[in-house]
């Protein structure tokens, strides 16, 4: 009995050391535990810091986006008060030039200028030699296609006139190969520029010139003439200052006006009536002004322009958008009327479209025909007007060259025509008048 304890402090010893070893293995363990959250612990702490950083960045971007608002709210505002602070200017700038007018303006001036800044300072110089002193009754404006800044700046260094910009940035598609990209700008601009005058600014007419342009004497009282004179007779579109064939040496009379189914372009006067019709098809490139005016005048059919004899522009744009097209040949030879008509004393009632066919046909009846070979020596050998008749184009563009006018038809018509017919003068007084097949039928004769 006495060995039973003494077996029992043999069973202690493992049971001891197994004890021991227990709490070894749980003190590891929790080393390692603690280990691993103080590792979680400071990932937690990075995180939470990343986050923070994070929020700090977000909220000062939004505070920079909030600003830049603000920023975008105020200059919107101050958009809308500059573009009503322009809005003043012009009209209280359309008001000064019109005042003293009781019967409101005769018809606006336009200038249609790009980027020629010394073009435009001689044209604009010579515009005002006249118009100064009848500012009222022909309120004078630019319009600048694009941003040229020698452009604008010159524009702006007048203070007789109203300043306009055509910023245009929509890409150009030509639709036919070998276009200029430049037509199609140009006609942009001027259908923007007379809506702008005709409706914007309410004008009954305007006047159109283009940026190389130089004015005769008595171009602002040929156009009021040319005014009442369309006032009087609907079945005139337009007015121009130019004739195709006004070289030199194919004109005489500064008072002498014809009618023609030809647009001659170059210096002309629109009415709102008839910008009416031709802005919703204004075409899509310059060279085409020519056809839509044409499609106007096929819905109304009988009316034509009237041109004088003598220009009253010239145009000594040698570089421009038509890379000089020729004006060596025919434009620098061009006679600008030096003569100061007085056209208010003229009766211009020939003119009207029930007294013009007699008229014309009269002059014509009176020609002497001639024809075959050396037309221009048989010409030149008579004394008094003669008349040539032609068969078709080939025949007028031959005849034409050997006298040395305009060859070029345009949509189906001679230069400067008037029912077929095209007149000029040679060594003088004496017309040529370039008969049509079917022109003598035309006239009544």
């Amino acid at each position: 009995m006495a060995r039973v304890p003494c077996d029992l402090r043999f069973l202690l010893i493992p049971a001891a050391f197994m004890f021991i070893y227990i709490q070894m293995r749980l003190f590891q363990t929790q080393s390692q535990y603690a280990d691993r959250l103080s590792s979680a612990l400071e990932s937690e702490n990075h995180c939470t810091s990343q986050l923070r950083s994070l929020i700090d960045q977000v909220s000062t971007k939004q505070s920079r986006i909030l600003a830049l608002e603000d920023l975008k709210n105020r200059q919107d505002q101050q958009l809308v008060q500059l573009k009503d602070l322009i809005h003043t200017f012009e009209s209280k700038g359309i008001a000064k030039l019109t005042q003293g007018g009781q019967q409101g303006p005769l018809a606006a001036v336009v200038i249609m200028a790009c980027s020629r800044a010394d073009y435009l300072e001689r044209t604009v110089n010579s515009v005002l030699k006249y118009q100064s002193p009848i500012a009222s009754k022909y309120p004078l404006f630019i319009s600048q296609d694009g941003s040229n800044q020698a452009v604008k700046s010159k524009s702006l260094s007048y203070t007789q006139l109203t300043y306009m910009q055509h910023l245009d940035f929509e890409p150009v598609i030509t639709e036919r190969p070998g276009e200029l990209i430049a037509y199609y700008k140009i006609a942009r601009h001027y259908k923007w520029a007379l809506d702008q005058l005709f409706y914007k600014h309410k004008f009954s007419r305007v006047i159109i010139l283009e940026d190389d342009m130089e004015i005769a004497p008595d171009f602002f009282d040929y156009f009021e003439a040319a005014a009442r004179l369309m006032d009087r007779d609907g079945t005139i579109m337009a007015a121009s200052s130019w004739n195709d064939n006004g070289q030199k040496q194919f004109v005489h009379d500064p008072y002498a006006l014809y009618r023609s189914d030809f647009f001659p372009g170059l210096g002309w006067m629109l009415k709102r009536s008839t910008w009416d019709e031709l802005s919703p098809k204004w075409p899509k490139a310059y060279p085409y002004i020519r056809l839509s005016i044409s499609m106007a005048m096929e819905n109304h059919k009988g009316r034509q322009f009237v041109r004088p004899e003598v220009c009253r522009t010239y145009n000594f744009g040698e570089h421009g958008s038509s890379l000089g097209q020729f004006f060596s040949q025919y434009l620098e030879p061009i006679k600008l009327n030096d003569v100061k008509v007085d056209w208010n004393a003229m009766d211009l009632g020939y003119l009207t479209e029930g007294n013009y066919t007699k008229y014309f046909s009269g002059l014509v009846r009176q020609a002497r025909p001639i024809q075959g070979s050396d037309l221009v020596l048989k010409a030149q050998n008579i004394n008094g007007d003669v008349r040539i008749r032609y068969e078709d184009q080939a025949e007028f563009e031959r005849i034409a060259g050997e006298f040395g006018i305009f060859e070029e038809w345009k949509d189906g018509v001679p230069r400067t025509a008037y029912k077929g017919i095209v007149v000029f003068r040679i060594q003088t007084t004496r017309r040529v008048f370039l008969v049509g097949p079917d022109s003598v039928m035309q006239l009544g004769i």
